[in-house]
Order: structure tokens, then sequence, then C-alpha cells
């Protein structure tokens, strides 16, 4: 089996000395390079096309939400983890939003990153527990909620549907949800505007929070 290989980008030397160690040393993991700042690291992933982008959101260059896109634009295939300071519901959103396939924060990679590069890996998108609360806050206008109306709204959905939605909620797109389900591209979007339209939601983000509240990713 090919090991994973890892891009680290943080402009604290020996924070990225620190996160090298601790991921070489496990089994199936393989740090390929290191970068300073979001535009070194664009660069790279432009040329090594890592498997795994461990991001710090706050550095010199590149905004965090900048780099994620950038990032994702050079290099598709590659996985972008968040690894920040901050842990606040704001930035975890727009890291999301961004295009992020999950957010540890730094007081907790000691024991939490290697379970998140392995969970995004695998095709979940990985939210430390400490902030899972904070992200569903508010997902639901406290004008329009009702009891059980979500889980409902889930429920409601056809067989397809769920199914489509579970896996666009872990970062798949549209053609290699076709591929994988032996559907037509057409059909896909289908289901999926079909379904998003029923859960009353409005784009992947929103899409992602509400899967993290009922369970759905670890479907």
């Amino acid at each position: 089996m090919t090991d994973t290989s890892l891009l680290l980008v943080d402009d604290h030397a020996v924070l990225r000395s620190g996160l090298r160690v601790l991921i070489d040393r496990e089994v199936g993991l393989e740090v390929v390079g290191e970068a300073g700042d979001g535009r070194e690291a664009v660069d790279l992933a432009r040329d090594l096309k890592p498997d795994v982008i461990l991001l710090d959101l706050s550095m010199p260059g590149l905004s965090g939400t900048e780099a994620i896109s950038a990032l994702r634009e050079v290099s598709p295939e590659s996985l972008v983890l968040v690894l920040s300071m901050h842990v606040e519901e704001s930035y975890l959103r727009s890291a999301l939003r961004a295009g992020a396939a999950g957010y540890v924060p730094k007081k907790a990679a000691d024991v939490e990153l290697v379970s998140a590069i392995r969970a995004v890996v695998r095709g979940e998108v990985y939210v430390h527990p400490a902030m899972t609360g904070s992200l569903v806050d508010g997902l639901v206008p406290p004008d329009t909620a009702s009891p059980g109306n979500e889980d409902q709204s889930w429920e409601a959905l056809s067989a397809r549907e769920r199914e489509v939605l579970h896996l666009v909620a872990l970062g798949h797109t549209n053609l290699e949800i076709a591929d994988r389900l032996s559907l037509s591209e057409k059909t896909v979007e289908t289901y999926r505007a079909r379904g998003i339209e029923k859960l009353g939601i409005r784009n992947r983000a929103a899409l992602v929070e509400y899967a993290l509240k009922h369970g759905v990713l670890s479907a």
C-alpha cells in the first residue's frame, strides 16, 4: 500500500518540525514537503500533489480561506486539513465553506491529529468533537424550528437522495458520485437539488453542518 503523503504548511519552523516527527513515526504516513507561507504552499502543492495538506490558517502571504481555495485549485485531489489555534465558530465555518476536509485545534494536535488525517483520507469530514456544538448551533432559525423537524426532513428524503447528499457532504463531486452510483451526472444533480430543497439548505457548507448534527457523515 502506498503511504499517504502530506504537505505541512505553517510559518513556525519549530512547530513544523514537531509535526513531522509526530507524523513520520506513524505507519502509512509520510511528510513530503514543508512550506512557511500560503504562496509557497501553493507552489509545492502544484508540484507534489500531496494526499493531505496540513494547513495553518494564520500565515503571511494568503489568508486562510484564500490559501484553501488556491490549494484546491492547483491540486484538486489534495485534502486540506486545517490545524489552527483558532477555535471560534467563524473560522471553522469559513474553512469548511472554502473546501477544507477537516479542522483540528492546535491544542489537540498531539492526540487528535493522526486520527483526523486518517479520517479525511477515508473520505470523512473531520471536526474536533469540542467544536461540533458551535458548528450546529443556530442551524435552524428559532422561528422555523420545531421539535424533530430536521430529523423528519432527512427521513422524508428518498433513499437515493440521502445516498447522494451523504456523498456530497463527504466532499465528492457530481462526477465522482455518478461513477460510484452508476448514474449520469444530470441524474445526480437532480437528486442533489431535490434533496437540498427538501432540507431547506442552500449550499454544501450548510449540508455539512446538518450532516454533522445528525450523524449523516458516519452513516
